[in-house]
């Protein structure tokens, strides 16, 4: 484990404060070869850790009403809620993948919930969040009540695996089929989970953290890639 991870792993602890990622310079530049004049530079990733009770205003019957909710439905809080983190005024409520489907219905059809409408999908890669890697950020609106929250599920890049929510909200369809075709994240029971922007062929998901910069072919007329060993090597 790297010094890195370490420190990850013992500022997480359950759910709690979530340090991801930690880098200097520009790119995370390790030697002298960085030429930007950003080698000063240092930055901490963190996921909000989760709030205490009580959130705050509407924020308390939300969670409430899910968590009756699923237990209506057999399921315990902890099998479906990983933690909920109010940060700068935002209502992010982490959820367990194998729940997502059934979290969306209770947001979208229960009457003092009504969140008609999913903003799509944001997708983040945090290599050093072990066992956690893949981020999907699900926004979601309420028309009726003028509300707005988060969903946020986490799977790892051995098993980029999360339900599609397009039974629910068949707008994530093109939103989905980008988190897959950038970053690589499997979501089972979408209608059609092809890439959307690269040729199908295209190896790997460039926009997760560990996908090497430069050096690829591309297939645009005119363009050049020089190879990678005449490249500057930053690392």
């Amino acid at each position: 484990m790297s010094e890195n991870q370490g420190t990850i792993a013992a500022n997480e602890g359950a759910f709690g404060a979530s340090v991801v990622a930690k880098r200097k310079g520009m790119w995370g530049v390790k030697d002298t070869g960085d030429t930007t004049g950003f080698t000063g530079n240092e930055e901490t990733a963190v996921v909000a850790p989760a709030s205490p009770r009580p959130y705050g205003g509407w924020f308390d019957e939300v969670v409430d009403i899910i968590i009756e909710l699923a237990q209506t439905d057999g399921y315990a809080e902890s099998e479906v809620i990983e933690k909920v983190s109010v940060d700068r005024g935002q209502l992010v409520i982490f959820i367990k993948r194998e729940r997502l489907l059934d979290v969306a219905r209770y947001l979208r059809d229960d009457q003092d919930l009504r969140f008609e409408m999913c903003l799509g999908v944001s997708a983040v890669h945090y290599p050093m969040d072990v066992d956690r890697e893949l981020h999907a950020y699900f926004p979601l609106f309420s028309i009726t009540h003028n509300r707005m929250i988060a969903l946020e599920v986490t799977c790892p890049e051995d098993d980029p695996h999360m339900p599609s929510l397009c039974p629910v909200y068949p707008g994530d369809d093109w939103p989905e089929r980008e988190a897959f075709d950038l970053m690589g994240i499997i979501f089972d029971g979408h209608p059609g989970l092809t890439r959307s922007a690269l040729p199908d062929d295209w190896v790997g998901h460039p926009q997760r953290k560990d996908y090497p910069l430069g050096g690829v072919p591309v297939e645009y007329k005119g363009a050049v890639i020089p190879p990678p060993d005449t490249r500057r090597e930053y690392n």
